[in-house]
């Protein structure tokens, strides 16, 4: 989370957002520079087990990685 403030400016607002759904990951949300999937599939995580929720459903099929 970036959580501050610049300036005069209320800074909230999330930079990496990973849910763990029915044994699966998803992540729904990644401005980091970090490759999450690809971070957790190097780690052992089957594709399969991941996610991309950022991604439209229909797009999912094609990306690697999980669908549902």
């Amino acid at each position: 989370m970036n959580v501050g403030w610049d300036g005069h400016r209320r800074v909230h607002g999330c930079v990496l957002h990973l849910d763990i759904k029915n044994g699966k990951i998803w992540v729904q949300h990644n401005t980091t520079e970090m490759r999450v999937a690809y971070e957790l599939t190097a780690r052992g995580v089957p594709k399969e087990d991941i996610i991309l929720g950022f991604q439209a459903p229909y797009v999912r099929e094609y990306t690697g990685f999980g669908v549902a």
